[in-house]
C-alpha cells in the first residue's frame, strides 16, 4: 500500500517523456497488487476477455487485499492520467483486470475498490483514447447503467466516483456518448439540485461537541447560533454542478435537450454561498450553456427553435451573472465571472459567419417572401443581443470603473472591428456606447485608448444612421469634457463634425433630433473645457442660438443648467457686446420655465427665476423693454406668471 501511495505521488506531477522510462516497470508491479484471482483463472482471463463474466471472485480473498488493491488502482489510474498516449502498450494487459474488478466487486464491503476500478478505467480511457477504448465502451458502460438504475445506500462512494466516471467517458467518447445521457442526466441534475443539510443550534449546546468532531459536519458560528452543514452533500453537489459543465464542454451542440433544465438549476447557484465549488462550476458553465444553445440552432439541431432562444437563454443568464458578480465576496470568483463573463462576450459577438451565411442564402434562386422574413427577424434578433452586450458592458463599466480597463483590453479585439463601416449600425452604435462608458467612467486612466477611438468617434458623427451620430456626438462631449491636452489637437476637426451634424437641413426631424440635442451638448462642452483653443466670440452665440434643446431630457438639462452658470458669471463672450444676447438667453429660460420639469431640474429653474428677476431690477429700462418684446406672448404670460408667484 505505501508503495502505491509512492507510486501516485511520483507520478501525479509527471509529464509523459519523464515517466514513460518507468513505466514497464511501475506498470507490471501494479498488475501484481491486482492480481487477486488464482493464476488459472487469470491466464484463462487472458486468453479470453469474455471470460470475466465466469469468474466468481472469492470474498475473503478480495476483502484480504482490498486496501493494496485500492492503492494500485489509485495509482494506475495516475499513471495513466500522466503518461497519456503512451499508456496504450499497456492497455490489453490493464483493462482486463479493471473490468474483472467493476463487474464482481459487488458486495458492500468492496463498494470503495468498485468506485476506484470505475475511476482507473475512465482515466485510462481518456488516456489511451476513444479508438483504443471503443470496443471495451460499451461494455463497462453497460455496468455503469445497470448500477445507475439500482438502488444505491445514501452513503456509497460508488455515487460520487460515478458521476466523475460518466464525465470523463463522454470526454473520450465525444459524440458517442450522447445515447447514454437520457440515463446519465437525471441522477446527475437531482444531485446538482440537492439543498444543503443545514442544523442550526445553540452556540453553547452540548450537542456541538460532537459536531465538532464529527468531520463530515462544517460548523460555523454567528452570533448565539451555531451552523452546521454536512459537507457531503455540498461535495456531491459541486461535483454535479462540474459535471454538468463538462457535458455542455464537451457535447456542444448534444447538449442541446438539456440546456433548459441545468440553466434553471444552475443560474440560482451563482448565488450559492454554502459552498465556492458550487458557484465556480455555475460561473464556468454560462459561456458553455449558451455556447451549445447558439450551435444548435445554426445547426438546425435546436429542435426548431431560433434566434429568439438565444436571445431570451442570454436575457437569463447575463443579467443573472452581473447581479452575481456585484454580491460575491470571493475575488477569486470574481475573476472567473468576468472571464465567464468574456467568454459569454465572445460567443455573442461571434456572428461574422452567421451574417455571411444569410447573406448567401438571400442570393439563393429558391429565395422566397417568406425566408425574407424569417431572415429579417434573425437579423433583428442578433442586433438585440448586441444591444444586450452593450448594456451589460456599460453596467461592468459603471460598477468597477478603471478596474474594468484590463477586462476591455481583452475584449478590444472583438469590439474594434465593430466600429467598421461594413458592419450593422447597431453593432457601430453599441462599440460607441462601450467606448462612452469607458471615457465617461474611466476618465484619466481612459486617455491611453482616445488616439485609437477618438477618431472613429469623430467620423461616426457623420454617419448615415441617427443613433450611431447620436452615440458618437455624446462621446465627443464627453472626451471635450474628461480628455484634457489629449483632446485639444482634434478640437477643429470635432467642431467642423458637430457642426455638420447641427446645420444639417433636417436636424430637428423627430428621426435626427436626439443627434442634434447631443450634438449641441457636445458644442457647450468644447466651449466650457477648451475655451482657449475656440474662438468663442463666434461659437458661443452659435451654441446659444441652437437653445433649448428639447429631445433629448437628460442632455437638456444639463446644457440649460450650463448656460445658467455662465449667465450667473456674466460671461461676456455668451452675453455680448452690449448684451446683445441677452433677449435670446431670456427667451431660452422662457421656454425652459414654460416646459415644467422637462427641460430643467427644479434647481435650475430656480435660478433661472432669480436671474431674471435680478435682470428686472439692474437692467436699464430700454434694455428689458426690448428683452420683453422679443418674447413670444404666451411667453410673456408665463413668465409674468412664475415671477408673481
Amino acid at each position: 500500500a505505501h508503495a502505491a501511495s509512492a507510486v501516485l505521488n511520483f507520478s501525479e506531477n509527471c509529464t509523459p517523456d519523464i515517466l514513460t522510462p518507468y513505466l514497464d516497470g511501475i506498470v507490471s508491479k501494479l498488475l501484481v497488487l491486482l492480481q487477486v484471482l488464482n493464476e488459472r483463472k487469470l491466464r484463462r482471463l487472458r486468453e479470453s476477455a469474455s471470460a470475466m463474466c465466469q469468474i466468481d471472485m472469492s470474498h475473503a480473498a478480495f476483502n484480504g487485499k482490498q486496501m493494496v488493491q485500492e492503492g494500485a488502482l489509485t495509482a494506475l489510474a495516475s499513471v495513466a492520467d500522466s503518461s497519456q498516449e503512451q499508456f496504450q502498450k499497456y492497455y490489453d494487459a490493464v483493462m482486463p483486470y479493471l473490468k474483472a474488478i467493476l463487474v464482481n466487486a459487488n458486495d458492500k464491503s468492496n463498494r470503495m475498490l468498485r468506485a476506484k476500478a470505475m475511476e482507473c478505467i475512465s482515466l485510462v480511457g481518456m488516456a489511451v483514447g476513444r479508438e483504443k477504448f471503443r470496443d471495451d465502451a460499451k461494455q463497462v458502460m453497460d455496468v455503469l447503467m445497470s448500477l445507475q438504475v439500482s438502488q444505491m445506500e445514501s452513503d456509497d462512494p460508488t455515487t460520487s466516483y460515478m458521476l466523475q466516471a460518466w464525465a470523463r467517458l463522454c470526454k473520450c467518447l465525444g459524440q458517442d456518448f450522447l445515447p447514454y445521457m437520457s440515463v446519465v442526466m437525471p441522477p446527475l441534475l437531482q444531485s446538482a439540485q440537492l439543498k444543503p443539510d443545514v442544523t442550526i443550534t445553540s452556540a453553547d449546546s452540548d450537542a456541538n461537541v460532537d459536531d465538532d468532531d464529527d468531520e463530515s459536519i462544517e460548523t460555523i458560528t454567528l452570533g448565539d447560533k451555531r451552523i452546521g452543514i454536512k459537507t457531503s452533500v455540498l461535495e456531491e453537489k459541486a461535483t454535479a454542478c462540474n459535471m454538468l459543465c463538462c457535458y455542455a464542454d464537451e457535447l456542444k451542440e448534444g447538449f442541446f435537450p438539456w440546456i433548459d433544465q441545468v440553466a434553471t438549476t444552475l443560474v440560482p447557484l451563482l448565488k450559492f454561498y454554502f459552498h465556492e465549488e458550487v458557484r465556480k462550476a455555475a460561473v464556468s458553465a454560462m459561456p458553455e450553456l449558451l455556447r451549445s444553445a447558439k450551435l444548435a440552432v445554426e445547426k438546425g439541431q435546436a429542435q426548431g427553435r431560433n434566434g429568439t432562444y438565444i436571445k431570451q437563454l442570454t436575457d437569463y443568464i447575463i443579467p443573472a451573472l452581473v447581479e452575481a458578480l456585484h454580491k460575491e465576496p470571493e475575488v477569486e470568483i470574481c475573476g472567473s465571472m468576468l472571464d465567464s463573463l468574456n467568454e459569454c462576450i465572445e460567443v455573442i459577438t461571434a456572428s461574422s459567419a452567421r451574417k455571411q451565411e444569410r447573406a448567401e442564402r438571400a442570393k439563393a434562386e429558391d429565395f422566397d417572401e417568406e425566408e425574407g422574413e424569417m431572415l429579417k427577424e434573425e437579423n433583428e434578433q442578433e442586433e438585440e443581443v448586441f444591444g444586450q452586450l452593450g448594456d451589460l458592458l456599460g453596467t461592468l463599466i459603471k460598477t468597477f470603473k478603471a478596474s474594468f480597463l484590463p477586462f476591455f483590453q481583452e475584449l478590444t479585439s472583438y469590439i474594434t472591428p465593430m466600429w467598421g463601416k461594413d458592419k450593422t449600425a447597431e453593432e457601430r452604435r453599441v462599440a460607441i456606447c462601450i467606448f462612452d462608458d469607458i471615457a465617461e467612467h474611466c476618465r484619466e486612466a481612459a486617455l491611453k485608448y482616445y488616439e485609437t477611438y477618438l477618431p472613429f468617434l469623430l467620423e461616426a458623427c457623420n454617419d448615415e444612421s441617427p443613433d450611431v451620430r447620436q452615440a458618437a456626438a455624446f462621446g465627443v462631449g464627453l472626451c471635450a469634457e474628461f480628455g484634457g491636452s489629449v483632446f485639444k489637437p482634434l478640437i477643429q476637426e470635432a467642431l467642423s463634425r458637430l457642426n455638420a451634424v447641427i446645420r444639417h437641413p433636417n436636424a430637428l426631424h423627430l428621426d435626427n433630433v436626439m443627434a442634434y440635442d447631443n450634438a449641441v451638448s457636445a458644442l457647450g462642452k468644447i466651449c466650457q473645457f477648451h475655451r482657449d483653443s475656440i474662438d468663442a466670440a463666434q461659437i458661443l452665440p452659435a451654441w446659444l442660438s441652437c437653445l433649448p434643446i428639447k429631445g433629448d431630457l437628460i442632455e437638456a438639462k444639463i446644457v440649460h443648467e450650463q448656460l445658467c452658470s455662465m449667465v450667473e458669471r456674466s460671461d461676456q463672450e455668451l452675453l455680448g457686446p452690449n448684451n446683445q444676447y441677452l433677449p435670446k438667453i431670456v427667451s431660452v429660460f422662457a421656454e425652459v420655465l414654460c416646459a415644467g420639469k422637462d427641460l430643467a431640474t427644479e434647481q435650475t429653474a430656480s435660478r433661472m427665476i432669480n436671474l431674471i428677476r435680478h435682470f428686472q431690477q439692474s437692467l436699464p429700462a430700454s434694455t428689458l423693454a426690448s428683452t420683453w418684446s422679443s418674447l413670444q406672448p404666451q411667453q410673456q404670460l408665463a413668465l409674468q406668471s412664475i415671477l408673481s408667484s
